[in-house]
């Protein structure tokens, strides 16, 4: 069984999340002949860190990532951090010859996501993006399904990621507010999810034209808390929001079809909210993330008295649900976003023993980056059409 030694760089909710689909992964998936153990943390922050390597039982803690990447111990670099760390961190793994399990958005704009695809590629380097919503089984069972043709040439991409934490106007300013800190707001934090899963089902992104909004122009600062869970002093100082809450985008694909992709993160009401239609010549498909485990699918050739949206419960007809959750010969089962992470793991774990294994890569994610800065390029310029542009 071969181990692969992690040490994750930041000690937030997203590095729980991978923590805990690393450990349950191992007991989950042993006919990998692959697991993973967290042996050290970085964050920013050292109290943070050893906080979190005492809960998690981590060995090793350090307010240094570059004691991570120095650490010849350390097999692969988890990074889930802020957006603005992501380049530093990933090219100096990539220099020390260390895998990448990176989180999305891969970088704060398309100059950085080129130089990070180019030298992984030139160093043959594993990286892995954490787009979660590709490992889900009715994003699976989707892709089968237009695959096998069951609704012909896809034709038209619909797809939205909607929430609604900031639409309270007093949830303080954070790094997500901040250009230099997250790059685009809604859109690089929500959208290249949608982006993600348009890519995949349907291929290529060859143009784009959107548009964008901020909503709420000022923020208080945090007083207390963190995340989405911070809070405002009664009198603390506004700062000014530097990127969107809300973007709507038409893009053409390479292969012709069209589509329409939005992000929101002022939504009311929406937490989980990635929607997305797939239209075929021959019939539709779309899923509602609120009910992930619900894929519904029209198709023409069914008989005239049987025609309508039917029902399919993904789960175990897919690949890692069917070997770690429920081993039925047909869906259902219930699943989470935690259970998703899990998912994404074995891929990922999968993809260090075999490189011809499906994976999601520098690559993947540098023209998924491609297609933000086109949307963002074109938002700026008032919703003129941009090329998306060649591989880097």
């Amino acid at each position: 069984m071969r181990t692969v030694r992690v040490g994750i760089v930041g000690a937030g909710f997203i590095a729980r999340t991978h923590v805990d689909a690393f450990r349950r992964a191992a007991l989950l998936f042993p006919e990998l002949g692959a697991t993973a153990a967290v042996t050290a943390v970085a964050d920013a922050s050292l109290p943070a860190a050893q906080a979190f390597a005492a809960r998690t039982g981590i060995a090793s803690a350090t307010g240094d990532w570059r004691t991570i990447i120095d650490d010849a111990d350390i097999d692969l670099v988890d990074i889930a951090t802020p957006n603005d760390l992501h380049y530093p961190i990933a090219m100096a793994a990539i220099e020390a010859g260390k895998a990448i399990y990176c989180e999305k958005p891969m970088a704060l704009d398309l100059r950085q996501a080129a130089e990070m695809a180019r030298l992984a590629r030139d160093r043959q380097v594993p990286t892995f993006l954490a787009f979660n919503n590709l490992w889900t089984p009715t994003t699976q069972l989707a892709k089968a399904l237009i695959e096998r043709g069951d609704i012909g040439e896809p034709i038209q991409f619909i797809g939205s990621f909607d929430q609604g934490f900031f639409s309270d106007p007093y949830l303080p300013a954070s790094w997500r507010t901040r250009r230099a800190e997250a790059g685009s707001g809604a859109l690089g934090d929500l959208g290249s999810h949608v982006i993600s899963i348009a890519q995949y089902l349907v291929g290529p992104i060859a143009t784009a034209t959107g548009l964008a909004a901020t909503v709420v122009a000022s923020r208080p600062l945090r007083g207390s808390g963190m995340g989405y869970g911070a809070r405002a002093d009664a009198a603390a100082p506004g700062q000014a929001v530097e990127n969107d809450d809300l973007t709507q985008a038409l893009v053409r694909f390479a292969n012709g079809a069209i589509g329409s992709i939005g992000a929101s993160r002022v939504a009311p009401g929406r937490v989980f909210g990635i929607n997305w239609e797939v239209r075929g010549r021959e019939g539709t498909i779309y899923v509602e993330n609120e009910r992930p485990n619900e894929l519904h699918i029209f198709r023409m050739r069914d008989p005239v008295d049987e025609r309508g949206f039917k029902t399919i419960l993904g789960g175990s007809q897919v690949a890692g649900f069917r070997e770690g959750f429920f081993g039925f010969d047909y869906g259902g089962g219930g699943i989470g976003y935690f259970d998703v992470k899990v998912l994404e793991i074995r891929g990922l774990l999968r993809s260090l023993i075999d490189p011809q294994a499906e994976r999601f890569d520098f690559d993947f994610g540098y023209q998924n980056q491609a297609v933000v800065d086109a949307i963002e390029r074109s938002a700026t310029a008032g919703g003129t059409m941009q090329d998306v542009g060649a591989p880097a």
